[in-house]
């Protein structure tokens, strides 16, 4: 094992010298391991001293991202409930914690049914793609201070390529199923996730030129002085939007559209397979707040003890995101596709190059000011008064030139008119 490679990863330092104890890399091994006999120096056993680390560090990321995702699953619908007035589950444990388990049950001992005109290979792989696709993200996702499975400098790429991966895995589904209701979902996604992909990557690239880098772990510890929400707001407001159409979340949940597709691209899977799929849909959103809160939050920097209490920080601020998506879900009904569709790319689409333009020009400016190739906390400053100002003015401004081209009312058809259509 690498030195250099043990010393930029303290996660993975710290488990690795866990199971190697002092006898293992004694230069940056500084605890007593599990595996004390074994010299993790030696090619032979550095090998399986870096198996072993990657196996508990997949273990603990996927374990913890299911047992968030059965929480948030409990809370959501205990949210829901108060939202209609009604009580939400209650019966299985305290407050209904319980409930999930029990569902997790149910699920396991449903029939495992697959269509006889389906794609039976394709039809079993497209959930494990779409829980895959989302877990893999969490790679490089920083947990708090010197937190992280990896640093990747290129780790805002290494998002969109693989987020990409929950199209295919949609697409799959829907089209592997030979369900016409599932492929007209699957069609609908793929339309919907590529227009809203390309106003997402563009305002990322905003915070990426801020920040001068695409390492999620450098992004987050750039926001010490000021969060990027405030230099970078229209981008912010882009992102949400994008992200939640990328999450099928309402108003954007054209994809299964209960009303219209019975499930759309899920309609003809049962038993565990419907499980994971809904898992993968739950998971995305801890994903993605969790993606909002490191690049325009701040990460785990909070108003005290970041270092010691940045993972409850960082936790702290996936709650609150997570209950502003169920808010708008809750309280705003579905769009029309050709609303959804216009939307992307007649409003954020053009929004999202807008702030691309400001923030291009500010950063060239700011970067040849006091000191060469750094942007200070006080021009970060100066840019989030300057953009708070803009986005204020240009976000609604732009909203009310682009309304009537986005939300086409239905032509007004009286009585007569249609005595007359039908007569003729």
């Amino acid at each position: 094992m690498n030195n250099s490679f043990l010393e930029s990863n303290p996660l993975f330092r710290d488990i690795y010298c866990w199971l190697a104890g002092n006898e293992g890399n004694a230069a940056v091994c500084k605890i007593d391991g599990i595996l004390p006999g074994y010299d993790l120096g030696t090619n032979w056993a550095s090998f399986i001293g870096f198996f072993l680390t990657g196996f508990i560090l997949m273990f603990i990321v996927v374990n913890g991202v299911m047992l968030g995702t059965a929480l948030y699953t409990w809370a959501f619908r205990r949210l829901m409930a108060r939202f209609q007035n009604r009580i939400g589950p209650n019966r299985w444990g305290p407050f209904g914690l319980l409930q999930p388990i029990v569902d997790l049950i149910k699920m396991l001992g449903k029939e495992n049914i697959t269509p006889r005109v389906a794609d039976k290979v394709l039809f079993s792989i497209a959930p494990i793609i779409l829980l895959g696709s989302v877990l893999l993200i969490m790679v490089v996702v920083p947990f708090g201070k010197n937190t992280f499975i990896a640093d990747l400098n290129i780790g805002v790429l290494f998002i969109v390529a693989i987020g990409g991966f929950e199209t295919i895995g949609i697409f799959l589904a829907g089209w592997s199923s030979g369900n016409r209701f599932a492929l007209f979902g699957a069609v609908r996604a793929v339309a919907m996730l590529l227009s809203y992909e390309i106003p997402l990557v563009i305002s990322l690239v905003g915070v990426v030129l801020i920040a001068g880098s695409m390492s999620l772990v450098d992004i987050a510890e750039s926001q010490k002085n000021i969060i990027f929400v405030l230099v970078q707001p229209i981008g912010f407001f882009v992102v949400v939007l994008s992200a939640s159409a990328e999450m099928n979340r309402t108003p954007f949940d054209i994809v299964e559209a209960e009303s219209e597709l019975v499930a759309g691209f899920h309609t003809e899977y049962t038993g565990m397979k419907y499980g994971v799929i809904q898992a993968a849909e739950f998971a995305a959103l801890l994903v993605y707040c969790a993606i909002l809160a490191n690049m325009y939050f701040g990460g785990w920097s909070g108003f005290f003890l970041s270092d010691q209490l940045g993972a409850l920080w960082f936790l702290l601020k996936i709650v609150i995101f997570i209950f502003i998506f169920e808010w708008v879900r809750l309280s705003i009904p579905r769009l029309r596709i050709d609303q959804i569709m216009s939307f992307a790319w007649k409003f954020l689409f053009p929004l999202s190059l807008i702030n691309l333009l400001i923030t291009a020009v500010q950063v060239y400016i700011f970067n040849n000011v006091t000191t060469p190739g750094v942007i200070t906390s006080q021009e970060l400053w100066i840019m989030a008064a300057i953009n708070i100002v803009l986005a204020i003015s240009l976000i609604p401004l732009f909203g009310f030139l682009v309304k009537d081209r986005i939300v086409k009312p239905y032509a007004k058809t009286t009585t007569q008119d249609l005595i007359l259509e039908k007569v003729g």
